[in-house]
């Protein structure tokens, strides 16, 4: 039986672990993810969670403190924002290379200077090389229906996951959701086997040591070789999840309004509400758009987001988020998918909602129209950034 109830986005991921059984919780408290670790905690004290839950003197020290962990077979968990993983970033690299399943709560923030605690995606993005599998929710039901599936989807690859949210327009903001019980998580997600590469006083070796040229690129090839077999991994689960949850995730893509469109906005997080919306409102005027919504980013779902592609006038971007010198982070990845199967249609990248901006239904409308009024023309690239104030276009003063 699942209960239906009322929690913010963080304390939903709180649940969700709670759920999971984790043998071990570290993290270092940082607006806006503190709640997450703050609610674990008083599960572990009152015993609703029979978890070690250790206490650290920074971010760097928490990742290394779940990695030792994670090392010797224990399920952890850990979350973090924007500098704050930017502080354990170099360990997030260790956990990749060290084949460990970490799960990891991000709740997305912009990066200083200068400082701001309201979202944006670049921190979360910065692991995208690393060879961790990320996945993005949209709103507080499905952090926590990612959360649990990404205890599974780590320990099936042996690969550490993140889940990245909206800072407070998911952390904080409060919704109905559906919590599954103890006994649908435990059938989803079994006890954690001990075994493949664990430490062990039985069979030592050393993790993580000196490796010379002729063996180091392997172990790149490995990861990237099940990354890419993860696509179906996480296809599967995801399917598993549905049958016992009864909420639909049916791929690493949701499509809306998908089907018959001729223009296709693709973007990911809480503002793809606002986007839907604005393609169902154009859609009572004739304008055939859809909205498809990135669950997945690493591994990254190329083949999918082509075949979505190639049928379409014109195809837009919108990136919550910037790669300084060149474009949205998104953006170059969907190029790339789109010239790698030979998928020849009109590109319009859009940059916005940095640093918190709002984001609202009435930007995304401006963004149909402005990709329709281009497909119309034939123009075959653009990239615009949206809700800058009007003195700073053309250059800062």
């Amino acid at each position: 039986m699942s209960k239906k109830t009322i929690l913010s986005g963080n304390h939903a991921a709180a649940y969700a672990v709670k759920l999971s059984r984790p043998d071990v919780i570290s993290a270092y408290p940082i607006t806006p993810q503190t709640p997450v670790i703050e609610k674990l905690s008083e599960f572990v004290e009152n015993g609703e969670l029979n978890a070690r839950f250790i206490r650290v003197e920074s971010e760097h020290s928490a990742m290394s403190a779940v990695l030792g962990a994670a090392s010797v077979g224990a399920r952890v968990y850990t979350a973090t924002s924007s500098q704050g993983l930017l502080y354990m970033y170099e360990v997030c690299w260790w956990a990749a290379g060290a084949r460990l399943p970490i799960v990891m709560g991000i709740i997305t923030r912009a990066i200083a200077p200068p400082w701001s605690i309201w979202t944006d995606h670049n921190d979360i993005l910065t692991l995208r090389d690393s060879g961790w599998i990320i996945m993005f929710a949209q709103d507080v039901q499905e952090v926590f229906d990612l959360t649990v599936q990404a205890f599974k989807i780590a320990e099936e690859t042996s690969l550490p996951v993140a889940v990245g949210w909206d800072a407070f327009v998911v952390s904080h903001t409060v919704e109905p959701l559906e919590i599954l019980s103890q006994e649908h998580v435990d059938r989803f997600l079994p006890k954690k086997k001990i075994g493949g590469h664990m430490l062990n006083f039985d069979d030592p070796f050393s993790l993580g040591n000196l490796t010379y040229p002729d063996d180091y690129m392997e172990f790149r090839y490995d990861i990237w070789k099940t990354q890419r077999e993860a696509l179906d991994i996480i296809s599967n689960i995801y399917e598993e999840y549905s049958e016992i949850s009864g909420r639909a995730y049916g791929g690493l893509l949701e499509d809306n309004m998908c089907d018959d469109a001729d223009i296709i906005l693709f973007m990911m997080g809480a503002a793809s509400g606002d986007a839907i919306e604005a393609a169902r409102l154009l859609r009572e005027k004739g304008l055939k758009v859809g909205v498809c919504r990135l669950r997945v980013i690493r591994p990254f779902p190329a083949e999918e987001i082509a075949k979505k592609s190639e049928r379409v006038k014109m195809i837009g971007v919108f990136d919550r988020d910037v790669s300084m010198g060149y474009s949205g982070v998104l953006a170059t990845d969907i190029k790339s998918a789109l010239k790698e199967y030979g998928v020849d249609v009109p590109v319009a990248e859009y940059i916005g909602g940095l640093g918190g901006r709002d984001l609202r239904v009435k930007d995304f409308l401006e963004i149909f129209e402005d990709m329709d009024k281009m497909a119309r023309k034939g123009v075959k690239f653009s990239r615009k950034w949206i809700g800058l104030k009007e003195k700073y276009i053309g250059g800062v003063p």
